[in-house]
């Protein structure tokens, strides 16, 4: 088969390799149809996450079907249409059983990492991948759901609704601003209604991303390049401050951002992945009363936000901006590295796709 292969920093090869095979009665191996680009995928091919070894399949987020299972899988079977879950879950362990998913000690990968695909296992963007623990790790797909809908419950909608509205406590009524209008963002401020949120605040350098942000729901929007861009969002709250300030960067500068507009009583859900130090002002915040939560996100909200989209609650296939056949790799990640250029939120790959149009 091929694969997008990891080679070191800033290497990658769209080439031949190995089929995967069933190593664990548990696993199943699934024909990927469609994938997508994270993030995260960048920050590896600059080195920042350097337990990915050279070799490495990249990609942990993708659909599929289901071409073969181990002899343990009994809640799926060959033919069956799935989501691939980027957290893997044995579904057994003491931290499985109360959903921390994030932190599974299932020995597949590493004990204690969630995370393993296309970091220390071969990932996703490739045409079959090899998914242990397939009961608990893959989501049957009801009829209906795009493929498109579909790739975006992998990570980015569970991520932003977990992460960012759950971990920072969204209630009925709440203001809530959104710092980064990027794809995960965006899920944030696209699943803050489903707690209630009165007031959904896209704040971004792009306004571009922030003409987006009121698509997926944001109430108001402001360019932080904006020199009263702090003065704006008080406004907006009567001069008190949000609720709740979801970080979705991941630079200190959005952190600080967060904790500036926040109110007293507030939470700050930081859910960017920060490859620095940041710096925590405790000599302001502590009286302030202000909870600070972050994390890695669990999944374990995927069948729910599975059944919004079906119905229509959740409209993921809004995310999806640019279309590239599994032969375009190298063009997928060139747009979707150039976001800011080429208006790209999620790029979808699919395998025997049309070229762009």
């Amino acid at each position: 088969m091929k694969a997008l292969v990891y080679g070191g920093p800033g290497d990658k090869s769209w080439m031949d390799v190995p089929d995967p095979r069933i190593q664990q009665p548990g696993d199943a191996i699934v024909r990927v149809e469609t994938t997508t680009i994270c993030g995260t995928d960048l920050h590896i091919l600059k080195g920042d996450v350097p337990a990915v070894e050279k070799g490495r399949i990249l990609g942990h987020e993708g659909v599929g079907t289901i071409v073969e299972t181990g002899p343990s899988v009994t809640g799926l079977k060959v033919n069956d249409r799935v989501i691939i879950s980027c957290i893997k879950s044995c579904g057994r362990c003491a931290n499985c059983k109360t959903g921390l998913y994030s932190h599974c000690l299932g020995d597949e990968g590493q004990e204690g990492t969630g995370w393993i695909f296309g970091h220390l296992i071969d990932g996703t963007q490739a045409e079959y991948v090899r998914v242990p623990y397939a009961d608990n790790s893959l989501h049957l797909l009801p009829g209906g759901v795009s493929d498109e809908q579909a790739v975006m419950l992998s990570d980015i909608l569970p991520t932003g609704f977990e992460i960012g509205v759950q971990y920072g406590r969204v209630k009925p009524g709440d203001s809530v601003a959104v710092v980064g209008a990027g794809p995960v963002g965006l899920a944030a401020i696209a699943t803050a209604g489903l707690y209630g949120a009165a007031t959904v605040i896209a704040i971004d350098l792009d306004a571009n991303r922030l003409e987006k942000a009121k698509e997926f729901g944001a109430t108001d929007t402001v360019l932080s390049s904006s020199g009263d861009w702090k003065d704006q969002v008080m406004q907006l709250t009567g001069g008190h401050g949000v609720d709740v300030a979801i970080e979705a960067v991941g630079i200190p500068a959005t952190f600080a951002m967060c904790t500036d507009i926040v109110r007293p009583g507030g939470s700050v859900a930081n859910v960017g992945v920060h490859g620095k130090p940041v710096e925590l002002h405790l000599e302001n915040l502590w009286i302030q009363n202000i909870n600070i939560s972050m994390g890695l996100v669990n999944t374990n909200t995927t069948p729910m936000l599975l059944k919004l989209v079906a119905q229509g609650k959740i409209r993921a296939e809004k995310f999806a901006t640019h279309h590239f056949g599994f032969d375009q790799f190298l063009d997928a990640y060139d747009t979707f590295s150039r976001a800011a250029e080429t208006k790209a939120l999620k790029v979808i790959l699919k395998a025997q796709a049309s070229r762009p149009a």
